[in-house]
């Protein structure tokens, strides 16, 4: 089942914004929005996605250092 949501506050800058940029994909306001929050919603958020690396690096005890992380990282790009 669907459920509303109001957002109280809202600066009229930040709301000219978005609806500029609805328009500017031919959406409205709300169909702009509804599709940023499903998608928001689907990602995990930061503290979730920092427990996974710990308990993978806890798992699979690597320990690499963050220069030679920025290296491989690197290496493709020269």
């Amino acid at each position: 089942m669907a459920t509303s949501i109001t957002i109280r506050d809202m600066p009229d800058k930040a709301r000219d914004e978005l609806a500029a940029r609805a328009a500017a994909t031919g959406r409205s306001l709300q169909e702009y929005l509804r599709a940023h929050l499903i998608d928001l919603a689907s990602r995990p958020d930061v503290e979730t996605v920092l427990a996974r690396i710990r308990e993978r690096k806890q798992r699979t005890g690597t320990r690499l250092h963050a220069e030679k992380i920025l290296a491989h990282r690197d290496a493709d790009r020269r």
